[in-house]
């Protein structure tokens, strides 16, 4: 029970707290213990014995405070309390005790309730003589926002809010949002602008956080958490994985590189580094201090640049372009071949193409497939013959793969997202607004198209269909590809169109595709669908010995092309054959690539002058910087050049070489990573317990509790996950520039310490 004033002012205070549409809290006390504290508050003589209990312990009081007692509100920072009132006399003293009690409690979850009714408005009672007593209590009716029927639900989320809230503040620093602010408004992160907004709020309330005592703390993020919602959330969010990563010490490059793995299509790959004004001013000194600024300037290679001695074959009309030779020329350049016919195709490995056909040959031509576009290459030379070299070998010449080479259908598949560098692929394209769709049926009877997209059964999985609803375009692709080649299905395939939605009038056929294992070939349909109706392109059996057979398709071609000047799938002139800069001269620094050049191989665009991966140990340092340099820092464009396709002594290919001279013949040479020995499999263990130090790929100090590998060649030591992500994209030690194989890896693995 309770006099009249003092149920009339909470009600109305709580009336004030809640038309605030500020959010109602809990805070940090006991339901119970709130009430004695209640009973325990009246001054002496104020709350006397009623029948059995005191006159203010009552049943609908204790119902009331139990159940809103402890709730406050904070608006512009004063935090209010139901019991905020003004009442005057012994009422005033336990306002205030309950209102000191429950402010000065820190909030513990958001405020919602499973009924209506707070305690009971008014109670009477009839006595024997007929005389009515009425008895007020603490009363509320409830607004229909406050009151749920799964409060537990409701204020899980709440507190979910705040707790990952919580953990953004401590655990991501200022320096990463503010980093990753710098990074999107210089338009070096990808797609960066649709997350500008979200970083910008989490740098504005870190300043915030960081400025707050520890006491102020917990209360504000409460009232943060319910102002943000789920935007609060900052580290669950796909950039706040870059922001943790930052914070965590993960070195820039490496955690960006992750960002974009998640948010960019397969096909994306970043082109510059990742630089500071500081690191640009690092290493511009060091250049300096090395003299080698004029050696940056990089230029293609021409015939004259080259001996004769570093090539392993040339034919007339270039032997008469290049230097004579230091030292002792080539056998296989002064034997002159006689003739001989000799048919047939046999298959051997590069080094037996050496020893045993090339000294007898006089005219080469290879073949130069779809697959090997990636394999283009050109040689490059410094533009300025007297400035120092800046190469890990004893040369200045260094070389520079193609990276993109243009394909109409294949082009829009990458530009749509979809992957265009898996084992398999059927791309779909035609020039109109009707909605066509690919289908593939699997050997197991599973289909791939619009309503199932990917495949449980293997790495089928449609990644591009267009002009589907109104996406309208007029170059619309679709694209199913399996990147592993492992789990592809072995067994009949049959691949289908569909017009699921017929809107052009001038709609004509269509093309399809089909690469496997870098060969291609196009189907062409030249009439339209009508509405629903199905035309199938092809009908094959796959094998992983035997490859494709085809049992019944559409007319189609192999695709011919042409890049760097020549046509694929046509025989090319080779002018020379030599190894890569890092092996002439007898010297062997890194992997071993072979150069087939071609006649009238011409790169039509500029390329790299170098990369960080060839330059000394100097300059190692500032290999971010150099990186940007490189990509700024191209070749002219001219036709005057050294190109062709070129093989790596760690990667798997072939290719056809028809060879006329003593014997004519079309032989199959093979290019694969060497052997492992038994001597290379060993590491001894006491390789891993090498004294610690820092990380040669981050720069940053490795301890005894770190997870470490060293390279078992130079013993240079390296955080475990930055070791293994260096050799496993270049195959060799990024100090030494050893080879190291698979086998070690695992071996290293199998002893690190953790």
């Amino acid at each position: 029970m309770t006099g009249e004033i003092f149920k009339i002012a909470v009600k109305e205070q709580l009336d004030k707290m809640i038309r605030s549409d500020a959010e109602l809290f809990y805070v940090d006390v006991e339901k119970n213990e709130l009430f004695e504290h209640y009973l325990a508050s009246f001054p002496e003589g104020t709350n006397p014995i009623f029948r059995e209990r005191t006159v203010h312990d009552c049943s609908a009081c204790k119902m009331f405070i139990r159940g809103v007692g402890n709730v406050i509100t904070i608006i512009d920072g004063i935090t209010h309390s139901v019991w905020d009132v003004l009442v005057g006399g012994f009422e005033q003293t336990v306002a205030d005790a309950l209102s000191e009690k429950v402010k000065d409690k820190s909030i513990t979850g958001v405020f919602r309730h499973r009924v209506k009714t707070l305690g009971v408005k008014q109670q009477r009672e009839v006595l024997e003589n007929g005389i009515v007593n009425i008895y007020d209590h603490f009363h509320y009716e409830l607004p229909r926002e406050l009151i749920s029927n799964d409060i537990s639900t409701e204020r899980g989320k709440f507190e979910t809010d705040k707790q990952v809230l919580e953990r953004s503040l401590e655990e991501i620093s200022l320096n990463a949002g503010e980093t990753v602010l710098e990074l999107i408004g210089e338009n070096q992160l990808y797609r960066g602008q649709e997350f500008i907004t979200h970083v910008q709020k989490f740098v504005e309330t870190k300043l915030k956080y960081d400025g707050l005592g520890k006491w102020e703390k917990p209360n504000w993020l409460w009232l943060k958490s319910v102002e943000l919602k789920s935007l609060g959330r900052f580290r669950n969010t796909v950039i706040g994985t870059l922001l943790t990563d930052l914070s965590s010490g993960k070195p820039l490059e490496e955690a960006v590189r992750m960002f974009e793995s998640k948010v960019a299509p397969t096909n994306y790959k970043r082109t510059t580094a990742l630089v500071t004004q500081a690191m640009i001013d690092r290493a511009e000194a060091t250049v300096a201090e090395l003299g080698i600024e004029k050696s940056l300037a990089r230029r293609f290679a021409v015939a004259k640049d080259i001996t004769l001695n570093n090539v392993l074959f040339a034919n007339q009309p270039m032997r008469k372009k290049m230097k004579k030779a230091t030292k002792k020329q080539s056998v296989f350049i002064q034997i002159e071949p006689t003739k001989k016919s000799y048919d047939d195709v046999d298959e051997m490995s590069i080094n037996e193409f050496i020893n045993s056909v090339l000294p007898h040959a006089k005219k080469i031509e290879v073949m130069v497939e779809n697959k090997h576009t990636n394999n283009l290459m050109s040689l490059i030379a410094p533009t300025n013959k007297r400035s120092p070299n800046i190469m890990k070998w004893n040369n200045p010449f260094s070389w520079s793969y193609n990276g993109e080479v243009t394909d109409t259908i294949k082009e829009r598949v990458k530009r749509a997202g979809g992957n265009v560098e898996g084992f398999m692929r059927f791309s779909l394209s035609w020039d109109y607004y009707d909605d066509l769709d690919i289908h593939v049926v699997e050997p197991n009877g599973n289909e791939i198209f619009y309503g199932k997209t990917r495949s449980t059964w293997s790495s089928g999985y449609l990644d591009v269909d267009m002009n589907v609803s109104d996406r309208d375009s007029l170059e619309p692709v679709e694209n199913i590809a399996w990147a592993d080649d492992q789990r592809i299905q072995e067994g009949v395939y049959r691949v289908f169109v569909e017009n699921f939605n017929k809107r052009d009038m001038n709609a004509s056929g269509f093309e399809v595709q089909m690469e496997i294992d870098g060969k291609m070939s196009l189907f062409s349909y030249d009439k339209p669908l009508r509405q629903k109706e199905r035309v199938q392109v092809i009908e094959f059996n796959y094998s992983k010995d035997t490859g494709l057979t085809s049992i019944n398709s559409l007319p189609s071609s192999t695709v011919i092309k042409e890049v760097w000047g020549i046509e694929t799938q046509q025989w090319s002139k080779v002018s020379t054959i030599m190894l890569s800069p890092n092996h002439w001269n007898g010297e062997q620094n890194g992997n071993k690539h072979w150069f087939f050049m071609l006649d009238k191989c011409v790169n039509p665009d500029k390329a790299r002058g170098f990369y960080n991966e060839f330059l000394m140990n100097d300059l190692r340092d500032h290999r971010k910087v150099l990186e940007l340099l490189s990509s700024k820092m191209k070749t002219e464009i001219t036709d005057k050049q050294l190109s062709g396709v070129g093989f790596s002594s760690t990667q798997e290919n072939s290719v056809l070489v028809k060879v006329s001279g003593k014997i004519n013949r079309v032989v199959k040479v093979t290019f694969a990573p060497p052997k492992v020995t038994k001597q290379q499999l060993h590491i001894d263990r006491t390789v891993i317990h090498a004294d610690v130090g820092r990380c040669e790929v981050c720069k940053r100090e490795v301890t005894t509790g770190d997870s470490r590998l060293p390279c078992p060649s130079c013993a240079y030591v390296y955080h475990t996950s930055h070791f293994l992500e260096s050799v496993r994209v270049s195959g060799f030690c990024p100090t030494c520039g050893i080879r190291v194989t698979q086998a070690q890896i695992t071996t290293l693995v199998q002893l690190a310490t953790v």
